[in-house]
C-alpha cells in the first residue's frame, strides 16, 4: 500500500510507517500544487499532510485507491472533507498532538498583551528605555472569556485559573457538569461573555456560525479596553472590524497567530498597527508538538489500514479495536439483513427503521452496524464507490431516511437486530436477526413478520405456498431433477391448510425452468431468489 507524505512531518512518524512491510512510503521533497499532485496520486492509498498541501476534490477524484487522508494537526481546512466522504475516504486529524503547544502560545499571548512584552522588547531593541509607556495590567482577578471549550480552550482555562483569573467559557456543547469540573463559569450566551470579559481568547473551528463572529456588532458589546487573542482560525475575526475597534479604543490590544489569508500579505494593515501582536501561525510549532503529531498521524493511519480501527476521524465516528471486535458480528449480520431486504423490497422505499434490542441495545457504538445495514441495502443500487464511509451521505442523496432506535422492550432472543422498510407511512417489509449460541452463528429469524431460520450466506429460494400435503416433497423432487441441492430449509405456516412461508437455502442458483414451473403452480406465489 502506497502512502504519500506530502508535507514535512516528524521523522519518527515517517519511520513508524516505513517499518511496516505492508507500506510503501513516498516522501515528497517539497509541497506540490494541485496540478502537480494529480498524476502521482493514482495509486496512493493514504496521504499525510499538514496545512500546506491542499487535498482538493480533483486530487481525491484522481486517486481511486485512496482510503485515508491523515492531517498532522487539528484543522482540516485544506482537505475537501465533503468530497472525501462522498468517495468513501476517511479524513483523520491529530487533535491531541498540538493541544499543549497551542494552549501555551495562547496564554503567552495573554501575558504579552497584559504586560506589553512585544512592544517593550521592540523599544529596547531600538535603544530606548521608556518604562512609563509600557505600564501593563495584572491577570489576577481579571476575567478571561474562552470561546470554545474543547481540548485547547480547556487547557488555556486551566492556566488562567492558576494565575488567579476568573474564567467564563462559551461552547454550545459544554455541559454545566463539565464546566464545574473545569472550574469555569458557563456563559449563558455570547453577549454575557462579551459584557464581562477583560480578555477573550478564541478556540473554535470555522463554521457557518463562527465565520466572522467577532465583528463590529460583537465588539460593540464588549467591555471597553478588552484584549483579544486568536490562535484558532483567522476567518473567525472580521479583520477590518478589528482594526476599527482598535482605532476607537474599544479593543485595547490584540494578539493574532492566524489570519484569513496566509501567509499574511506584506502590505496587510495588521503589520503596521501598534496595537496588534503578530506571529506566523506558530500554534503547533514546537518540537514536541511536531513529534507528537507526526507519531500520532502515523499510528492512526496504520491502525485504520491494517485493522480497521478508526480514531480521530472527522467524517466517521471513533471506533477502537476492542469495540470493533465486539460489534463485528453485528456488522456482518446487519449487512446481510440489508442485502436480503434490498432484494425483496419494492423499488420505491424512502425509510429504514432499525431497532437494536436485547443485548444489542447495549452496544457501545451502533453507527457502524447501521452503516453496514444501509450498505447492504444499497448494494444493489449500482452506486459507484459505495462504502461504509459515504453510505449515509449517499442514502441521504437518494432520499432514503435512516432511523435508529435502542429498545428495552422484551424480545424473544438475547440479541435482536430488526430492520423495517417503509414507503411513506406504510411498512412494506421487515427482517430480524440474532445469534444462535455464539456471535459466530448469526441467523435471520424473522421475515415478513413470520418466524424463519435462515443462515446468512448462499442462495435462498423464497416462496409463499398453500399448506398442502406433499409440498416439501414436490420442491425437493423438482430441485433434484435440475441438480440443485438443498442445504437448509425453513417453513412456517399460519394455520393448518392455510399458507406458509418457505425458505430453501441452496448450494447453487435454481435454473430458469425451476422458477417457471413454480410460477405455474396455482398454490405457489411470490417466488424470489436471493443471493447473500
Amino acid at each position: 500500500m502506497k502512502i504519500l507524505v506530502c508535507d514535512p512531518v516528524s521523522p519518527k512518524g515517517i519511520a513508524l510507517l516505513q517499518q511496516r512491510p505492508e507500506f510503501q512510503v513516498v516522501v515528497l521533497p517539497k509541497r506540490l500544487s494541485e496540478a502537480e499532485l494529480l498524476p502521482i496520486v493514482t495509486d496512493v492509498v493514504a496521504m499525510v499532510v499538514r496545512s500546506e498541501t491542499k487535498v482538493t476534490r480533483k486530487v481525491i477524484e484522481a486517486a481511486p485507491k485512496l482510503r485515508v487522508v491523515g492531517r498532522a494537526g487539528v484543522g482540516v481546512d485544506n482537505v475537501d472533507v465533503e468530497a472525501a466522504t462522498q468517495r468513501g475516504v476517511v479524513v483523520m486529524n491529530t487533535p491531541g498532538g498540538n493541544t499543549i503547544s497551542t494552549a501555551e502560545l495562547s496564554f503567552a499571548m495573554i501575558l504579552g498583551l497584559a504586560r506589553k512584552v512585544p512592544q517593550a522588547a521592540a523599544s529596547m531593541g531600538a535603544g530606548k528605555w521608556d518604562r512609563k509607556q509600557f505600564q501593563g495590567a495584572e491577570l489576577a482577578d481579571k476575567t478571561l472569556g474562552v470561546l470554545g471549550m474543547g481540548r485547547i480552550g480547556s487547557e488555556v482555562a486551566k492556566r488562567a485559573l492558576a494565575f488567579g483569573m476568573k474564567v467564563i467559557g462559551y461552547d454550545p456543547f459544554l455541559t454545566e457538569a463539565r464546566a464545574q469540573a473545569l472550574g469555569v463559569e458557563l456563559a449563558a450566551d455570547l453577549d454575557s461573555l462579551y459584557r464581562d470579559a477583560d480578555f477573550i481568547t478564541v478556540h473554535m473551528p470555522v463554521t457557518e456560525l463562527t465565520r466572522g463572529m467577532l465583528n463590529t456588532a460583537a465588539f460593540s458589546k464588549m467591555k471597553p479596553g478588552v484584549r483579544i487573542v486568536n490562535c484558532a482560525r483567522g476567518e473567525i475575526i472580521v479583520e477590518s472590524d478589528l482594526i476599527a475597534a482598535l482605532d476607537s479604543g474599544k479593543v485595547a490590544a490584540a494578539a493574532l497567530d492566524v489570519f484569513a489569508t496566509e501567509p499574511l500579505p506584506a502590505d496587510h494593515p495588521f503589520r503596521k498597527h501598534p496595537g496588534i501582536t503578530l506571529t506566523p501561525h506558530l500554534g503547533a510549532s514546537t518540537a514536541e508538538a511536531q513529534e507528537k503529531c507526526g507519531i500520532e498521524v502515523a499510528e492512526v493511519i496504520t491502525a485504520y489500514l491494517l485493522t480497521g480501527e478508526v480514531r480521530n476521524a472527522v467524517n466517521l465516528p471513533y471506533l477502537d479495536a476492542q469495540t470493533y471486535e465486539q460489534i463485528k458480528p453485528y456488522i456482518t449480520l446487519g449487512e446481510k439483513l440489508g442485502k436480503l431486504l434490498a432484494q425483496l423490497a419494492p423499488p420505491q422505499v424512502d425509510r429504514l427503521h432499525i431497532t437494536y434490542g436485547g443485548k444489542a441495545q447495549d452496544l457501545p457504538n451502533i453507527d457502524p452496524v447501521t452503516r453496514a445495514i444501509v450498505l447492504g441495502f444499497l448494494s444493489r443500487a449500482a452506486v459507484k464507490d459505495l462504502n461504509n464511509i459515504n453510505v449515509r451521505s449517499i442514502a441521504s442523496t437518494l432520499g432514503l431516511t435512516v432511523e435508529e432506535k435502542r429498545s428495552n422492550e422484551p424480545v424473544t432472543f438475547n440479541e435482536w437486530l430488526h430492520v423495517q422498510v417503509f414507503n411513506g407511512a406504510k411498512k412494506v417489509i421487515s427482517a430480524g436477526g440474532t445469534f444462535f449460541g455464539s456471535p459466530n452463528n448469526p441467523r435471520i429469524v424473522r421475515l415478513y413478520s413470520t418466524p424463519v431460520e435462515i443462515p446468512i450466506s448462499g442462495t435462498l429460494l423464497l416462496l409463499t405456498n398453500k399448506d398442502r400435503p406433499g409440498i416439501v416433497g414436490y420442491l425437493g423432487t423438482l430441485l433434484s431433477k435440475h441438480h440443485v441441492n438443498i442445504a437448509n430449509m425453513s417453513l412456517h405456516r399460519d394455520m393448518a391448510g392455510g399458507h406458509a412461508l418457505t425458505v430453501l437455502c441452496l448450494d447453487s442458483e435454481p435454473p430458469a425452468p425451476v422458477l417457471a414451473e413454480l410460477e405455474r403452480d396455482p398454490d405457489i406465489r411470490n417466488v424470489k431468489v436471493v443471493t447473500l
